[in-house]
C-alpha cells in the first residue's frame, strides 16, 4: 500500500509474550494490516491513530514511525546511506536529538558504535548544508531516533513516544522489585478478566496490578496521567488541535459509575502505604481498597472472580522460607478462593512446585531479564467446603 499522510507504517514495541495482547489493543483503536513479530507489532494508520496508540495502548513500550530501510555491509556504506537521507525533514539545527541503536546477527558488533557513526553522518550533513549542527541530548532530546540492524539490514525510525510508555506517571513509590506497568497490564489481559467480577491481589506490593486493573475496568487511558508529553510533539507536523481532540475524547470515555471489587492486601505496612500513595496519585481511592493483611488471611468476596499474585522469586529469601511461602499461597488459594481462577506470576519455577495445585495454563513471559511463567489454577467450588 502507498505511504500517504493518511496511511503510514508504524511499529509498536512490547515485552515478549504480550504481542497478541498489543495487536488486539491496536485493532480496537482502528489499526490496519496488523502483523506480529517478536516483541513488536507492525500496523498502519493515520496521525490520529498515532496519537491514540500512545495515549491508549496499555502494553506498548514505544510507538515508532519507520522512514528509511537499507543494507550496510561496512562503515563506509553505513555512513553513505545515512548521508543520503534528507535530515532537515526530521530535525532542525536548534533541536537536540539522540539515537537508540539495537544490533543483532550483523557484521557490526556494537550498537553504540553504530549510533555514533549515524550521528556523525547526520551532523556532517547539517554542517555542509547550513554551517551549523544540532546537538546531542541523551537524557531529554527533542527528537529520538531508533536504529534497528538485523543481518545488516537497517531500519531507521522516529520515536513517537519519547519516554517509555510504561512510565505512566501515577507511580510515586515502588517496593523493592516492582512489576512494570506494561507487564502488569499484559498479565491482566492474559487472565481474560471480564472487568466486572472481583479482582484480588493478596500480595499487592505498591499496587501496580490493582491500578492497572482499575484503569482497564473503568476504561481510563493510561496516557491521561502522563506529565512529560510525547516525542511526536517536537515533530514539524505535530497537530496540536488533533492531539487535544484525541485527549478530550479519551477523558470523556472514562466509566464513572460501576460497582467492581478491586481489592489488595500485603503483610508489609510500608508497601500498603506506598500502594495508597500511588492509588491516590492515580485518583482511584474510590475504586480500589487496600489493607495490611497476611496472605493466610486473604479471602474471596463470596462471588467468583480472579486472584492474581506476583510473589517474591527468591532473590532476598532463603530457599526454605521461599518454599514455605509458595506452599502457604497454595493452601490459601485452595481454602479461601473456591470458585476463583488464580494466576501466579513467578520467576522461580522450582519454588512454584510447592503451590501444590495443578496448573491449567503456563504462559511464558519475562520480568526484565528473568524468565517467568504466568501459572493459572482453576479453583473449583466444592474442592473444599467454603
Amino acid at each position: 500500500m502507498q505511504e500517504t499522510k493518511d496511511n503510514f507504517k508504524m511499529i509498536a514495541t512490547t515485552q515478549f509474550g504480550l504481542e497478541e495482547v498489543l495487536a488486539s489493543e491496536l485493532r480496537t483503536l482502528g489499526a490496519q494490516e496488523v502483523q506480529l513479530s517478536t516483541r513488536a507489532v507492525e500496523f498502519r494508520g493515520d496521525k490520529q491513530l498515532l496519537y491514540k496508540a500512545n495515549i491508549w495502548c496499555r502494553t506498548a513500550i514505544r510507538v515508532l514511525v519507520p522512514f528509511a530501510d537499507f543494507y550496510a555491509r561496512d562503515e563506509e556504506e553505513m555512513y553513505r546511506q545515512v548521508s543520503r537521507i534528507s535530515w532537515q525533514q526530521y530535525l532542525t539545527n536548534n533541536q537536540t536529538f539522540a539515537i537508540n541503536a539495537v544490533v543483532s546477527n550483523s557484521t557490526f558488533q556494537h550498537s553504540l558504535f553504530l549510533a555514533q557513526l549515524t550521528k556523525d553522518a547526520i551532523v556532517d550533513q547539517f554542517r555542509r548544508k547550513t554551517g551549523n549542527r544540532p546537538s546531542i541530548d541523551v537524557a531529554r532530546p527533542d527528537i529520538r531516533l531508533n536504529l534497528h540492524m538485523f543481518e545488516n539490514k537497517v531500519t531507521l525510525a522516529l520515536d513517537a513516544s519519547g519516554d517509555s510508555l510504561h512510565r505512566r506517571g501515577y507511580r510515586l513509590q515502588t517496593n523493592v522489585a516492582p512489576l512494570n506497568e506494561v507487564l502488569a497490564a499484559g498479565i491482566i489481559a492474559l487472565t481474560g478478566w471480564d472487568k466486572k467480577s472481583p479482582f484480588i491481589d493478596p500480595m499487592c506490593g505498591s499496587g501496580t496490578l490493582l491500578i492497572e486493573a482499575a484503569l482497564l475496568a473503568y476504561n481510563i487511558a493510561p496516557g491521561l496521567y502522563r506529565q512529560q508529553g510525547y516525542g511526536f510533539m517536537s515533530w514539524s507536523d505535530f497537530d496540536q488541535q488533533l492531539y487535544d481532540e484525541v485527549l478530550a475524547e479519551a477523558q470523556a470515555q472514562r466509566i464513572t459509575e460501576a460497582e467492581i471489587d478491586i481489592i489488595g492486601s500485603d503483610i508489609d505496612p510500608e508497601y500498603i502505604t506506598a500502594a495508597r500513595n500511588n492509588i491516590t496519585a492515580a485518583q482511584l481511592e474510590d475504586e480500589i481498597r487496600v489493607r495490611v493483611r497476611d496472605i493466610k488471611e486473604a479471602t474471596g468476596t463470596g462471588e467468583p472472580g480472579i486472584v492474581v499474585l506476583n510473589p517474591p522469586y527468591g532473590e532476598r529469601l532463603g530457599t526454605d522460607d521461599l518454599n514455605q511461602l509458595y506452599k502457604t499461597i497454595g493452601d490459601t488459594l485452595k481454602s479461601n478462593f473456591s470458585g476463583y481462577d488464580a494466576y501466579v506470576f513467578t520467576g522461580n519455577q522450582e519454588a512454584s512446585k510447592n503451590i501444590g495445585l495443578r496448573t491449567s495454563r503456563r504462559i511464558p513471559l519475562y520480568n526484565g531479564p528473568i524468565e517467568c511463567r504466568l501459572l493459572k489454577y482453576e479453583l473449583y467450588r466444592g474442592s473444599k467446603k467454603q
